[in-house]
């Protein structure tokens, strides 16, 4: 009952993720300072609103990982899964692979270290979602038999009752 399932491996990732993000969002804003003038008006637009959004995930997400790893809960780091996977991981492949967002190299080395940051942690939380639900499901499963123990059915839903004779002519 006392065996953890958090993912030293995400944790570490994680913590290393948290000292590489400022770099990485500095990195990128000032190459976007550097670019701006040279981008079509509605790349513009669209790089503003995905620095914005990936930078706000960013920090909800690693705090969802850091919850849900650590003390073990199942919705924060489901969430932090989702956010990884759904929104994260798509953005910053999009910054990374559009060719007309006219990338710097190091745009592309930093958005590529994020890129691999954020597959090993998707795969990471998979696996310790995953571990963590079947903790949780014998922890239940356990609780619920003991509980059984504790609180016994009535005797008439017993299957090993004795039954008693009937007799045909009324006499005992």
């Amino acid at each position: 009952d006392t065996e953890l399932v958090s993912s030293l491996p995400l944790q570490m990732s994680l913590y290393f993720n948290v000292y590489f993000f400022p770099l990485w969002w500095l990195s990128t804003i000032i190459t976007l300072h550097l670019k701006y003038p040279g981008l079509s008006d509605y790349y513009k637009f669209i790089l503003v609103i995905v620095m914005i959004l990936v930078s706000l995930i960013e920090v909800i997400r690693l705090y969802l990982g850091y919850m849900g790893n650590l003390q073990e809960k199942v919705p924060e780091l489901a969430g932090f899964w989702l956010l990884s996977l759904l929104l994260q991981l798509p953005a910053v492949l999009f910054l990374l692979l559009n060719d007309c967002l006219k990338s710097q190299p190091l745009e592309r080395a930093v958005h590529t270290i994020l890129a691999l940051f954020l597959t090993f942690q998707v795969v990471a939380a998979f696996f310790t979602l995953k571990r963590m639900v079947n903790k949780l499901e014998t922890h239940f499963s356990l609780t619920k038999f003991h509980h059984l123990e504790e609180h016994p059915l009535p005797d008439f839903y017993s299957l090993a009752r004795e039954e008693q004779p009937v007799s045909i002519t009324g006499q005992g």
